[in-house]
């Protein structure tokens, strides 16, 4: 990666202006739907609602602003962007229970047809640990460790193609481990466990893998910066939802029974 930076001008600071609307917009409907939910049941938890907040702009200073911006040049700021858009984003996001919220907020017909999507043969497929950990963990391998990443440099629409399936893969990842929203297809404790296991190895021996052999362009230097950040900051978020996995199984499997409900 080449290491000059751009000043900041007037037109930066106007697109990321700009490029805030959809961001601020998500967050409009977000709280349009908790004043919606509130009406037909209890006050939806304040803790939730900033836990969604802060996760969209985890995912909104990934793509647009100064950490997107030195992206392009430094890796450090890609594993930073790599970090809030595909981990802890997608974290913070799953603990707001979006969609027990979208459930809450429509109406009977329509909640009806959401939940016979979510009961979908592939929807249950896409959100099996297995398939999640293969599209998340599996994907970084392919972006690292081929011709992808300097492509995507190159290319808009594979940049933004990527980025795209770093948040998705994220987020089904982390919702095939721990059951904050009504989950129609569960699998065990102990299958979600070790599959859990297995993707935080893979993600440790990819960031060791980085630090020895830099993705195409990056310099040994920042690569190892970045494969050391990659290894602390992703165990940090992958204990926070080992922690959460394990309060559930000891919590017990009948609240998660009481709340499947919402999707018969």
């Amino acid at each position: 990666m080449h290491t000059h930076h751009q000043p900041i001008s007037e037109n930066n600071v106007f697109d990321t202006i700009i490029l805030s609307i959809p961001f601020m917009f998500i967050i409009f409907i977000f709280i349009m739907a908790v004043y919606m939910a509130n009406k037909k049941y209890q006050r939806w938890p304040v803790y939730r609602i900033v836990f969604f907040i802060v996760g969209i702009l985890c995912i909104a200073s990934a793509l647009i602003g100064p950490i997107a911006e030195r992206a392009h040049t430094s890796f450090q700021a890609h594993m930073i962007m790599h970090l809030l858009l595909g981990m802890l984003g997608p974290l913070l996001i799953s603990l707001s229970a979006p969609m027990t919220l979208v459930l809450r907020s429509l109406s009977i017909k329509h909640a009806r047809r959401l939940s016979k999507l979510l009961k979908s043969a592939y929807v249950q497929f896409i959100c099996h640990p297995i398939t999640a950990t293969i599209l998340n963990i599996g994907g970084l391998w392919v972006l690292y460790t081929t011709d992808l990443f300097s492509m995507m440099h190159s290319s808009i629409i594979i940049y933004t193609l990527v980025h795209l399936h770093i948040f998705l893969a994220g987020y089904v990842f982390t919702i095939s481990m721990i059951y904050i929203d009504p989950t129609p297809h569960p699998t065990s404790f102990y299958l979600r466990a070790c599959i859990l296991v297995i993707a935080m190895a893979g993600h440790s021996i990819l960031s060791k893998w980085i630090y020895a052999n830099p993705p195409a362009g990056v310099e040994s230097t920042d690569a190892e910066l970045g494969g050391m950040m990659m290894y602390y900051a992703g165990d940090a978020i992958d204990l926070v939802i080992v922690v959460i996995l394990c309060y559930q199984f000891f919590k017990g499997n009948s609240y998660w029974a009481k709340k499947a409900h919402l999707l018969s």
